[in-house]
């Protein structure tokens, strides 16, 4: 089955990964929620199963973790891909234990977006080492580096509160290379003395590169966004549409309801139904037929793999279901204006979520996609108000 893979040379730059956070998720991070205390281990706290126990260090307690995951932890991740409750899912910023680590162990640094947590200590399953948790505001480490919060100062800040240089006699510390856009690693060592080492792209090749001698191998520094990636990840971008939907639906009842005399319930099943069916396939489509076939649709733009798939499960829901009769050819008309384009917009949204491009191409994309998004809704709008008032025997 044909993959997508992404190739970062360590050797000339581990930084040329791109950002992967769309422009409209920007804002993300300013929202997410005050983190709660889950380091600390005190005697009155109830502790999560995911905490064993804690390890006295010279700047204070360290939780040591499990490396196995409880049925919270796997209901943890399902609610975090498939809703809003990933943006609550943090741990606390600070220093972890892994088994019983020591001065000489290492020193692997995360995001304190937990689903990025549990997938590290899971990969560290007889290891003795320690993580080094920042404060990301609860995103992963990919779109915390491309948005300035994984990054050297929160990286030295971090190093500095937990006192790391009384804790290990090296001077190591192993980023994820996924995090390097965000870390510039000669001012991490200026300021600290800790040299980065940007580790393997999966937290799963990290016992493999310690024990390599810190060596990446071609396959360690390949991104892979296969078929299964991509399908985890669509409910992330289906959820957002579907709860628009509401709101599509009332407007499109009442649009087709409304006659000079009031509102009729019937004229409104008759003449929105079609366009409510339409609505969602435009969003399955966006969010769902795109995503998966991203390597084999034609074009690189997300606007315009949107457009086509949009295009055309509007053109064949029609001619299957035969449910905008043909010889109304302005409602043709605004089906294959507008259905295209709201899977076009929805698609682009799936940017913020793939290794498919970077900030660049987003910001490309959105100053000409957004023009054409209002200018093919107003279109739509005028057409609409045009067959209403030829409905009403006004035209």
């Amino acid at each position: 089955m044909k993959e997508l893979k992404f190739i970062s040379i360590a050797k000339q730059s581990d930084k040329n990964t791109a950002s992967c956070c769309s422009a409209e998720k920007k804002n993300l991070i300013s929202e997410a929620p005050a983190i709660k205390n889950t380091c600390c281990c005190t005697e009155n706290s109830k502790l999560p199963e995911w905490i064993t126990g804690s390890i006295e260090t010279p700047g204070g307690k360290a939780c040591k973790v499990s490396t196995g995951w409880s049925l919270a932890d796997h209901w943890g991740q399902i609610k975090s891909r498939t809703s809003g409750f990933r943006m609550k899912y943090v741990v606390e910023p600070g220093l972890y234990a892994v088994g019983n680590p020591d001065k000489d162990s290492e020193v692997l640094v995360s995001a304190n977006y937990k689903l990025s947590f549990d997938i590290l200590r899971q990969s560290l399953l007889g290891l003795n080492v320690w993580i080094l948790v920042l404060n990301t505001k609860g995103i992963n480490v990919w779109c915390a580096a491309g948005k300035g919060t994984f990054s050297a100062n929160e990286l030295v800040k971090r190093i500095q509160e937990v006192q790391l240089n009384k804790i290990v006699n090296h001077n190591r510390l192993i980023v994820p290379q996924l995090g390097a856009v965000g870390v510039n690693a000669r001012s991490v060592q200026k300021i600290t003395g800790f040299r980065v080492y940007f580790g393997p792209v999966y937290a799963k090749d990290i016992p493999a590169y310690i024990s390599s001698g810190y060596k990446k191998t071609e396959d360690m520094r390949t991104i892979r966004f296969t078929m299964a990636d991509r399908l985890a990840l669509t409910p992330m971008e289906i959820n957002p549409a579907m709860k628009k939907y509401p709101l599509y639906g009332l407007i499109v009842l009442l649009i087709f309801g409304l006659k000079p005399s009031g509102i009729f319930f019937r004229d409104a099943l008759t003449g929105g139904t079609p366009f409510l069916l339409l609505g969602l396939i435009s969003v399955f489509a966006g969010a769902l037929v795109t995503p998966v076939l991203l390597p084999f649709m034609p074009f690189r733009s997300f606007a315009l793999k949107g457009w086509i798939a949009g295009m055309l499960a509007t053109f064949f829901t029609i001619q299957s279901f035969g449910i905008i009769h043909q010889g109304n050819i302005i409602l043709l008309i605004v089906a294959c204006l507008f259905f295209p384009l709201a899977s076009s917009y929805i698609a682009l949204q799936f940017t913020g979520s793939t290794t498919f491009t970077g900030m660049s191409g987003v910001n490309k994309e959105l100053r000409f996609g957004i023009p054409v998004y209002i200018t093919g809704v107003a279109i739509s709008l005028i057409l609409l108000i045009v067959f209403k008032l030829g409905e009403w025997g006004i035209l």
